[in-house]
Parts: C-alpha cells; structure tokens; sequence
C-alpha cells in the first residue's frame, strides 16, 4: 500500500518538475501558486512535504511575486514616461512654426512663381554632378549643373528644360554625380523652407515645410532669420 502511494507521488512530482521546467521563462505568481497547490494535493500522506522545503517554496513564491509586480511597475513607468516625452515633443514643435529649417527629403511643392533652394551632401567629391528635377508624374522637367563639393546648395529658378515656367505642385529631385572615374558617388538630398504648420499623425509628429510633410526626425538645421 506504501509503495502504491510513493509511485504515485513520485510520477506526480516528475510531471510538476517537467511543468516547472518547461514554463520557467514564462512562470509568473499565479503559475507558482498552482504548482505549489498541486505539489501539497498529490504529495505522499505517509511522507509529507518537509518543513524546511514547504518554507522554502513559500519563499520562492513570493519572490516571483514581487518580481512580476516589478516588471508591471516598470511597464507602467514607461508607458507613462512615453507619453509624456510625446507631449512635449508635440509642446516643442510648435514653437517651429515660422522658422526657416533643413530637411532630409527630396520632395518638395513648387507654388508656380518664384525661386526653390534645394541641397546635398555627396559621400566624396565628384568631378561631375546633375541635379535632375522630376514632376509628380516622375518625368524629368528640368537638369541643373551642380558642383562636386561634398556639401552643396543650387537654386532652381523654376523654369523646364524648355524655357517655359513650371505649374504649382508637387516635385522631387535627385543628384547624380561621379567621380573621376566614372564611379557613380552616393548623394544625400535635403530642401529647405518654412514650416508653417505641424500635424500630429499616429506615426508620429510631422512638419509642414512649404507645403510637404516631413518627419520631425529629418528636421536637420533649424535657422533663425
């Protein structure tokens, strides 16, 4: 009859250390709690659990307990610092209304009057570089000669490669360049203009720019005229 029982614990208590293994990474205070309970429910009458190990258990019980309740804690905090780092930044952006600012992109509106300031940076000097103006439609409108410095500004007056003036609206521009060799060198494109609105989108705070959307992380030089 002894023997039945202390089989039967045994093969228990195999099943609950296998358990315990398998969910170690992922145990949490309730997960714990039911193991314990299980342990006691199917431990052996004629040879219980001892004292000192029970005590121990209890221990390890309520350490994982306050370790959850460490990390729901820190959740929170983060949640919350979040959210506040959000209103601030969207507190801050406005104060850039009316600034003049530098911005990482290739796009730009064009109003049908007037001159746009464009610029980039070129990994290493080129013996030759083209700055090629494109319209919403992705057709090449106008081809500028630019210069072979690693940092560069050019003006586009707004006219097409025949003569006559561009309509308002949405444009972009790319950079080619080479070096002496003939090896193509890589061009990072930026525009500058006014903000002169902010948009708060779920992807994130963005800037008007003369028009067009950029990310506040492209914002990169602020001017004060």
């Amino acid at each position: 009859m002894s023997t039945s029982v202390s089989s039967a614990s045994s093969s228990n208590a195999t099943s609950a250390t296998a358990a315990s293994s398998s969910s170690a990474l992922s145990m949490n205070e309730n997960d714990f709690l039911n193991l314990l309970v299980t342990q006691l429910r199917y431990q052996n009458p004629l040879d219980p659990t001892n004292a000192t190990d029970f005590a121990s258990q209890l221990a390890q019980y309520a350490s994982v307990e306050q370790l959850s309740n460490i990390n729901t804690n820190l959740t929170s905090s983060l949640s919350a610092q979040k959210t506040l780092t959000s209103s601030l930044n969207n507190a801050l952006a406005t104060t850039f209304i009316g600034k003049s600012v530098r911005a990482q992109t290739s796009a730009f509106q064009y109003p049908g009057t007037g001159t746009v300031k464009v610029g980039y940076d070129l990994a290493s000097s080129a013996t030759d570089a083209t700055v090629n103006v494109y319209n919403a439609a992705g057709h090449l409108v106008k081809s500028i000669a630019g210069t072979g410095a690693t940092d560069n500004t050019t003006t586009w007056d707004g006219t097409l490669n025949d003569g006559t003036v561009a309509p308002s609206g949405s444009y972009t521009f790319k950079v080619v360049a080479a070096d002496s060799s003939g090896n193509a060198v890589t061009a990072t494109s930026y525009v500058y203009g006014t903000v002169t609105a902010v948009r708060y989108k779920s992807t994130g705070t963005v800037f008007v720019i003369d028009g067009t959307e950029v990310s506040l992380a492209d914002v990169l030089e602020i001017m004060q005229e």
